[in-house]
């Protein structure tokens, strides 16, 4: 298992993203993998999701993956400053926000996926996804 962290941000650091990478890809029995996952800025993101979706803003994450080989590889980008703005709604603090990003877009690079709206948070991808966060910052489940 290789997993990359590129760029930096405050409140979550390049070994705390790793953590939570290789903990979803340890429990989802992922076998071999590659994950990067990169940090954008709010400009970077909007213009990478305009060029990928045809959705001209930013967005918090986004997730390619693929299998090759054998092995999962797999792009996860994440713009920090659109994280923090989510947990300040939200009344969560920022470092577990960006974990639930890092764990969400991996999630996404193993193939699962879940539906836009209001079913997001109700979804079988959504509740996996909470129990990483959770088992990530300590809290159990």
């Amino acid at each position: 298992m290789r997993v990359a962290a590129l760029g930096t941000t405050p409140g979550i650091g390049p070994a705390t993203v790793r953590r939570a990478v290789a903990r979803v890809l340890a429990g989802e029995r992922c076998g071999a993998a590659n994950v990067s996952v990169t940090f954008l800025s709010t400009q970077r993101m909007r213009a990478l999701n305009r060029r990928t979706f045809g959705r001209d803003r930013a967005t918090d994450v986004i997730a390619f993956g693929l299998r090759h080989d054998g092995q999962v590889v797999g792009d996860v980008y994440i713009a920090p400053d659109v994280a923090r703005r989510a947990a300040r709604e939200r009344g969560i603090p920022p470092r577990e926000e960006l974990i639930r990003l890092v764990v969400h877009g991996t999630l996404h690079v193993l193939g699962y996926d879940h539906p836009d709206g209001t079913g997001r948070t109700r979804s079988a991808m959504w509740t996996r996804q909470e129990r990483y966060v959770h088992r990530v910052l300590g809290r159990g489940r």
